[in-house]
């Protein structure tokens, strides 16, 4: 199938807002809530338009086209420097060890502390690919398009990237962590409170949610089993973000205790390995298959195509990838293994 990567527009509301309505909830990046979406879509357009090169409170907004059918079966996006504008809260899993002489006994417990020590990085999240349409190295397209996109706007970046992953929820969208614990606080189930979070931003936490280390042996088994576990769906996702050089470093949601991840940005297997090259006059059928990307903000697409090296730093294209890519001859391409 030939996909390409491409920068969301306002005209894709549609296709955007029923890849939503397929996630089954707990995608606070991608909430089946129209007027949202539209605003998610308004902002991005803003990121990509906006002028400079330093981090800031942007969202890019992606989605995979069947470039022939002009059909979206997929999305995914990138924040430019999350807290910027709104904190952005975690729980820190640390361990307090205390010993008792009269006892003669250490005693070892985990913590779960309300933090903002991510505030500043960089983010990978909203991946989401239409269930039949999930094989062909399409979900890995999604997912290192954006490895690709910040290695081409470096300076927009933090120097960490993370990416959140789903919590483990029952099939009616319950979550055990949140029933645990902010359940007790807002009188919300796990739905409304995911739902209002994607909606109305996180100050809510910031006001209602106990500011003291919660003792994780005093929550129940349910929810002390799921801390930091991906949903089960999530870990394919999660493979792929270990596979480039992301690590658990602690970090969980306050939402669904799903793991947040982290990775030094210039250390991230895609950003490290990708080169660039100038586009040759000439084709090439045959070749090396790559991952090709080009063009700046908005006019930034990416997508699979042999690659053939012509020496001087220039390279020769597919014809398929460069009309996918809409590129001439001269152009700068960012080039990556398979």
């Amino acid at each position: 199938m030939s996909c390409r990567i491409r920068a969301a527009r306002k005209g894709d509301l549609r296709a955007f807002y029923n890849l939503a309505k397929l996630t089954g909830g707990g995608f606070t990046n991608l909430p089946a809530e129209k007027a949202t979406l539209e605003a998610k879509l308004d902002r991005s357009a803003a990121g990509f338009a906006r002028d400079g090169d330093t981090p800031g409170d942007d969202l890019y907004v992606f989605v995979l086209e069947n470039f022939a059918e002009k059909k979206i079966i997929g999305t995914c996006q990138v924040f430019g420097a999350v807290g910027s504008e709104s904190p952005f809260y975690s729980y820190l899993i640390s361990t307090l060890t205390q010993k008792s002489a009269e006892l003669g006994r250490t005693f070892r417990n985990q913590t779960l502390t309300l933090t903002t020590d991510l505030e500043g990085a960089s983010e990978v999240g909203g991946l989401f690919l239409h269930p039949q349409e999930r094989a062909g190295g399409l979900g890995m397209l999604l997912a290192r398009s954006r490895y690709l996109f910040i290695k081409a706007h470096r300076r927009r970046f933090g120097n960490v990237t993370l990416a959140e992953l789903r919590g483990v929820m029952d099939e009616a969208g319950n979550a055990p962590f949140w029933d645990a614990l902010g359940g007790r606080f807002f009188g919300l189930t796990f739905p409304e409170a995911d739902e209002f979070n994607a909606v109305h931003g996180t100050q809510f936490i910031a006001d209602l949610f106990p500011k003291t280390p919660i003792y994780v042996s005093m929550l129940p088994e349910a929810a002390r089993a799921v801390i930091g576990q991906p949903h089960p769906t999530g870990r394919a996702a999660l493979k792929m973000l270990e596979n480039e050089g992301f690590i658990f470093d602690s970090y969980v949601d306050v939402f669904d205790g799903g793991p947040t991840v982290t990775a030094r940005t210039d250390d991230i297997r895609t950003v490290r390995e990708c080169g660039t090259a100038t586009l040759a006059d000439e084709a090439a059928e045959y070749g090396k298959t790559m991952m090709i990307a080009s063009g700046r903000l908005a006019d930034f697409t990416a997508c699979y195509g042999r690659v053939a090296d012509c020496g001087g730093g220039e390279v020769a294209i597919d014809s398929e990838a460069k009309a996918m890519l809409g590129v001439e001859p001269g152009a700068t391409l960012w080039l990556v293994d398979r």
